[in-house]
């Protein structure tokens, strides 16, 4: 997720913009002929200086036009016409695929001021923009930071300079406006990808959000734009998630960029809410997330989750008994407590038995949950089943009997059939009547045996 992969659309045709010029761009040409000393207007030479320029812009190939450019600087160094040759230095290192270069002499160009007429200076800061993204630079970087505080600079100034232009009289304000749109989302971009090196993320998330706001389908600005929230002071991790779930949603998003984006939020979420949550309720919270985000690029500021230390103050003095009636209330309060309560182990779960469901894996018993004597005694239907593994002797739980249970709450079902779901639990054993012994089988005495006879 770089910026060479977002401009990949441009750069084709960046380059062919660069060699052969512009529409929005070529609003100046060298003259034709020699310029009289005395013209008021316009740049100065002598005819030489023209015949040289107009040789090396004859030359097609970047090496022969780079040295002839060389030499007219050499033997020129300070004429009027370096306003046409800079260009071609920028256009043939373009071809060359040194951007290193082609910002060196476009800065030479835009350096000129007003010599430099404003569709020249425009496609100089262009070559310059799509060349700042070649440099690919780390923030480790000794240069790192006056590369991209020029980089940054730079491109503010080609969204100045493409105001400047005037529409050609035969182009159409539609057509003119369709013309600059491109070049305005790559000074936005090249900004926000400076400003993310700079450390400046406000700066970042506005050049970004201009982008956003010419091509919201983009998902590599929108993944931009959630990772500058999060780098934020405090981050602002909602702007952040939503930023993220854009990216996935966006119509220009590949299978695989959506899918990379979608697990990466999902970290994301359940990072945020302290890695507790149970996963059937992350899951409903994304793609909640992913359905609200994909239908409107703004975050509402109604929207909210609750962060791993709101949980754990919901935590705090939780028992069954208030969970039980939060969840039994609803609204947000019940979402708060469910999102803080699912997953976890409660000790002592009092209960009345209703049904005793014997298996060969576990046994699950149908409990209802009650806190008093007046609550067991009318209990006759259950609100709890309760999974019992490892411990076969819960089988001789006896219906109607008062059971105390340790177990992981796992699901619930809201009013109006209230109902909870516990995985994993181990009845008291206080409260499993002892195994009957098996009744004894009757002493059989043998028969008396006769004494022998005496012998006569």
């Amino acid at each position: 997720m770089n910026a060479t992969r977002t401009l990949a659309g441009l750069a084709m045709m960046a380059t062919l913009f660069l060699i052969a010029g512009s529409r929005l761009g070529a609003f100046a040409q060298a003259p034709a002929t020699g310029q009289d000393a005395g013209a008021a207007k316009g740049p100065k030479y002598t005819q030489a200086e023209y015949n040289a320029e107009q040789a090396c812009a004859a030359e097609k190939v970047p090496a022969a036009i780079i040295k002839c450019a060389d030499d007219f600087v050499a033997k020129y160094p300070n004429s009027d016409l370096l306003v046409y040759i800079y260009p071609l230095y920028y256009r043939a290192y373009t071809q060359l695929k040194n951007p290193q270069k082609v910002i060196e002499y476009a800065d030479k160009l835009v350096a000129l001021g007003e010599k430099a007429e404003p569709g020249i200076r425009y496609e100089a800061l262009y070559a310059r923009a799509l060349s700042y993204a070649g440099l690919n630079i780390k923030e480790t970087d000794s240069a790192a930071k006056d590369l991209s505080t020029k980089g940054r600079e730079a491109a503010l100034l080609g969204l100045k300079t493409l105001d400047e232009l005037k529409k050609p009289d035969t182009m159409s304000a539609e057509d003119f406006a369709k013309q600059k749109q491109q070049p305005a989302i790559l000074f936005n971009y090249t900004a926000g990808s400076a400003a993310m090196t700079m450390k400046d993320y406000a700066a970042a998330v506005a050049s970004f959000k201009a982008v956003l706001a010419l091509n919201p389908d983009d998902p590599v600005t929108s993944y931009n734009l959630g990772r500058a929230y999060q780098a934020m002071s405090p981050p602002q991790q909602m702007d952040a998630f939503w930023a993220f779930a854009r990216a996935v949603t966006a119509k220009g998003a590949t299978e695989a960029q959506s899918k990379q984006i979608k697990g990466y939020l999902r970290k994301l979420l359940a990072n945020y809410q302290g890695g507790t949550v149970c996963d059937s309720l992350t899951d409903a919270e994304l793609n909640e997330l992913l359905q609200l985000a994909g239908s409107s690029a703004e975050r509402p500021a109604s929207y909210s989750l609750p962060s791993a230390a709101d949980l754990s103050a919901a935590q705090k003095d939780m028992t069954i008994a208030s969970v039980v009636t939060d969840l039994k209330a609803g609204g947000d309060k019940s979402k708060l407590t469910w999102l803080a309560s699912c997953g976890l182990e409660f000790p002592e779960v009092p209960g009345k038995v209703i049904e005793v469901v014997p298996g060969t894996d576990a046994i699950v018993l149908k409990i209802a949950f009650v806190t008093s004597d007046a609550e067991f005694d009318a209990a006759t239907t259950p609100n709890m089943d309760v999974k019992v593994v490892v411990q076969p002797e819960a089988a001789r739980v006896e219906k109607d009997s008062a059971v105390h249970f340790t177990g992981t709450l796992t699901a619930y079902d809201p009013e109006p059939a209230f109902f909870l779901h516990w995985e994993k639990a181990k009845v008291k054993e206080e409260d499993i009547p002892k195994e009957k012994a098996a009744p004894k089988k009757p002493v059989r005495k043998p028969a008396a045996k006769r004494p022998a006879a005496k012998p006569s």
